[in-house]
């Protein structure tokens, strides 16, 4: 049986996440040349092509975007290995994400029970989006995360329920004969479809007033005072008030944060941190957001 060449499967890995050759060869410091002769190399391998054109540029086939999905589980796994293997089990580093809406709440008990349980155990946080941060784990740039997606794929257990709430300025004005003036994220975005799946359910009008990329961005709009967002009550500061159903707007679902983890990790300081963490987590009560309402058939803007 043949065996893959993981150098090889790291490049096409990079070219993937870079999308472009060049990009591969800046990342791991080999020409471009050298680049597109590893990836003949690993098209001969495998027996079918992994590129194919589109106009001047040159993309994954089926086969190749079904390789490199696999290349980053066994880089996983690889990487770790070396991280791991010969290391005292319970000391080491951790790298752990978190979304930027928890970095203040959720983030500060977990850091301080790692520090308090296990001592030589040094942590690397990287704060970011939920859909960022599952990606990073499942690459295994990252060893653990909280987020607020699902993943049957991965193994996690619940830290915390929140309800979610329509939030704007303290100052904020609103007027329930106008169109709701919505602040969202601009792409994939958990509270984004929990706010459109609630407002298609009434008969409320709305418009999206606001995109932007980043909490930070959303934060800012919000107390900019253009319009109103939908998130959990972390989310809330000083300067920001709750609308709620006395104000007309419908009732949100709650949101619960987990903490992930690959299945496949073999590193033991990564699993007994993730035990640790369950195991104390699953002895604290957390608060339930309210119930989220039936899905109804259709809606109106």
């Amino acid at each position: 049986m043949k065996n893959l060449d993981l150098n090889l499967i790291r490049t096409l890995v990079t070219i993937e996440q870079t999308n472009r050759f060049s990009g591969a060869a800046e990342t791991l410091f080999k020409t471009q040349s050298a680049i597109t002769q590893q990836m003949q190399r690993l098209e001969s391998q495998m027996g079918f092509p992994l590129f194919q054109k589109k106009g001047r540029s040159r993309v994954l086939t089926p086969q190749g975007q079904q390789l490199a999905d696999y290349g980053r589980r066994l880089l996983a796994i690889n990487d770790e290995a070396l991280r791991t293997v010969g290391q005292k089990q319970m000391e080491g580093q951790i790298r752990l994400g978190a979304p930027l809406d928890v970095a203040d709440t959720i983030l500060p008990p977990i850091l301080t029970h790692i520090a308090r349980q296990m001592p030589k155990v040094w942590l690397e946080i990287r704060v970011d989006r939920s859909p960022f941060l599952m990606d990073a784990l499942e690459s295994g740039d990252i060893d653990l995360t909280i987020s607020t997606r699902q993943d049957a794929s991965l193994n996690g257990f619940a830290l915390r329920t929140s309800p979610t709430v329509w939030i704007c300025a303290a100052d904020y004005a609103y007027n329930k004969r106008s169109p709701l003036p919505l602040i969202l994220a601009d792409e994939r975005s958990i509270f984004r479809k929990i706010a459109l799946q609630a407002l298609e359910q009434t008969r409320l009008t709305w418009r999206i007033n606001y995109l932007a990329p980043t909490l930070v961005g959303i934060k800012a709009a919000v107390r900019a005072g253009l319009g109103v967002t939908a998130r959990s009550i972390e989310f809330l500061g000083a300067d920001m008030r709750v609308l709620g159903e006395a104000d007309g707007l419908p009732t949100l679902a709650p949101i619960t944060y987990r903490l992930w983890t690959r299945k496949d990790t073999i590193s033991p300081l990564t699993l007994h941190v993730y035990e640790t963490l369950k195991q104390h987590f699953e002895q604290v009560e957390t608060p339930s957001g309210p119930q989220a309402p039936a899905p109804a058939a259709a809606g109106r803007r």
